[in-house]
């Protein structure tokens, strides 16, 4: 429930603090005096579109906040997003500047207009005043009964995707078939080009080493040997001399350790002297020219720069070419078999025609019950004996949107036909049906607790009068007894229904007109009464047809 609404320097509004009790309350005021900026502030503080210009004349932001209390179906939620939940109450606010930039923030912490407008829906249901316009759209329709039956899930609309987009794979192969074919081949002739190459990831680096190395083989042994006879075979190694210095050395050391410490240096480097001519030893016993083997390289380096001349890259990029090309032939040979996607695209239509049957029989299920419970709230809008009917008629054409379209007809008295809203309805009956149908959806919706907390009509009475107006008074209250409903109305007969009547009006500040807005009660709410009932020019019969309208609600409130 919508606890406070407060908005600052937004359109004509300067300061304004909204508290707001349950059950039915109304919006009354002079036209222009911002009674709709009230319901445009609760859209933007929900997420809704802002524009720069709404930003009141002079002022540096526009800022609305609005206080709810928190819903149980949004706790978890509110956890798993980081927002303390713990309060039982939901702060939202949001700030909007001059060059329409907005910021929001929920429960102090900062948050994204995605969020916003997440946490809306299970908060607030606003119904226009222009709500009949989509009762004569058949996307509105569908949707209205949609919802009605719990199908708002996107399982039909997402196997439709599917279908056509392998409906779409299916003619591009058929179209392309020869192309395909050509390409195919080509894939396969540089395919076979590089296997009987077979080049390994990383081979063309080793093959390099190591014919350099082979190519370089005599330099190598001869320098090798070399170093083996200046370190330990010549008769005038490193070996030998070192070992004759550790004897010099070591037959003195006594008597000056300093000498000791040369001789364990010594001792060292022989040890790694023997460690270099076992490993150079090593070296030569194990290598020998092999003319063979350094043919087998420059054949096979040949024909890698061959094909990397050919193919127009370096010759290290052959190996990720080649899997390159052999996943091109698989997604390829994939896209050509028509036999395998004529069996994906005939999968994917039997899965979209069992969702649309899912979904069929929802619209089914729902539509009569609709139906039924619209026709009763008719009865009571100036409509006695009229009928409404929720018609499903199939569709000659498979499309997004399921095996029928939802079609409205309606009967506007006894004994007439009903035919399609659009070509009986007057504008009239249109503004009483859409509330009706709003009425009826949302009790609905709060009867089963899958509505949102509080249900916004804004002005969605205009056009009607006289005892209709009674009964939308009446209904309102009706519907305010299981949830809260805020109306913005310009009938006294609804006003005279409300729990809680606000009065929104417009003043000279500094010379300019701003909003301000008052809860009445008493004298000041029969005013206002006799206002909606006689213009500004109160009389004495104004007033007490104002009293009357209020003593007779506050009788059948008894």
């Amino acid at each position: 429930m919508l606890r406070r609404l407060a908005v600052r320097d937004a359109a004509i509004v300067r300061e304004i603090d909204l508290e707001l009790a349950g059950g039915f309350s109304v919006l009354t005021g002079e036209t222009g005096a911002g009674k709709s900026i009230l319901v445009d502030a609760v859209q933007f503080v929900l997420g809704g579109r802002a524009d720069a210009a709404w930003v009141r004349e002079g002022a540096a932001r526009a800022e609305v906040s609005a206080e709810f209390d928190a819903p149980a179906s949004l706790a978890g939620w509110l956890d798993e997003a980081g927002y303390d939940a713990t309060a039982g109450t939901l702060l939202l606010r949001r700030a909007l500047d001059g060059q329409g930039r907005s910021r929001a923030w929920i429960n102090g912490s900062a948050a994204t207009l995605a969020q916003l407008r997440e946490v809306a829906e299970h908060l607030v249901d606003i119904h226009g005043q222009h709500a009949w316009q989509g009762l004569t759209r058949p996307s509105a329709v569908r949707a209205l009964l949609d919802a009605q039956a719990g199908v708002q899930g996107t399982a039909m609309e997402t196997a439709w995707a599917a279908w056509r987009a392998a409906l779409k794979a299916l003619v591009q192969a058929r179209a392309q078939r020869d192309t395909l074919a050509q390409e195919r081949e080509r894939l396969a002739w540089q395919i076979g080009e590089l296997d009987r190459l077979a080049p390994g990831e990383h081979e063309w680096e080793a093959l390099n080493a190591e014919h350099t190395r082979l190519s370089n083989a005599q330099a190598l042994l001869d320098a090798a040997r070399t170093a083996l006879d200046a370190i330990s075979e010549a008769d005038a190694s490193a070996d030998a001399l070192c070992s004759r210095a550790i004897t010099a050395l070591d037959g003195v050391h006594r008597y000056d350790t300093e000498l000791a410490a040369v001789a364990e240096v010594l001792r060292g480097a022989q040890a790694q002297l023997e460690d270099a001519a076992h490993t150079l030893g090593t070296y030569l016993g194990h290598r020998d020219p092999d003319p063979e083997r350094l043919a087998e390289l420059d054949t096979r380096l040949a024909t890698w720069m061959a094909l990397a001349r050919r193919f127009k890259r370096a010759p290290a990029e052959l190996p990720p070419l080649l899997a390159d090309w052999k996943e091109s032939l698989r997604a390829l040979d994939a896209g050509s078999d028509l036999d395998a996607l004529e069996r994906a695209a005939a999968a994917a239509e039997a899965a979209w025609r069992e969702a649309a049957r899912e979904r069929s029989r929802a619209r089914h299920r729902v539509a009569p019950k609709l139906a039924a419970a619209v026709t009763q709230a008719m009865q009571q809008l100036g409509m006695a004996g009229g009928r409404f009917e929720v018609a499903l008629l199939p569709q000659a054409e498979p499309s997004p949107m399921g095996l029928e379209d939802v079609e409205l007809h309606v009967a506007g008295h006894a004994g007439s036909t009903p035919r399609p809203l659009a070509k009986v309805a007057s504008g009239g009956e249109l503004s009483r049906l859409a509330l009706a149908i709003a009425v009826t959806t949302s009790r609905a919706e709060g009867a089963t607790g899958a509505g949102a907390a509080t249900l916004i009509f804004d002005e969605i009475d205009a056009g009607v009068g006289g005892t209709v107006a009674d009964a939308v008074g009446r209904l309102m209250k009706q519907l305010g007894r299981s949830t809260q409903v805020l109306a913005v109305t310009h009938l006294a007969q609804v006003a005279a229904c409300a729990d809680q009547h606000c009065v929104v009006s417009k003043q000279m500040q500094q010379g300019r007109t701003t909003s301000a807005i008052a809860a009445v009660s008493g004298e000041a709410r029969v005013a206002e009464i006799a206002r909606m009932l006689g213009g500004e020019r109160l009389s004495g019969t104004s007033r007490a047809h104002a009293a009357a309208l209020l003593a007779e609600q506050r009788g059948g409130d008894a």
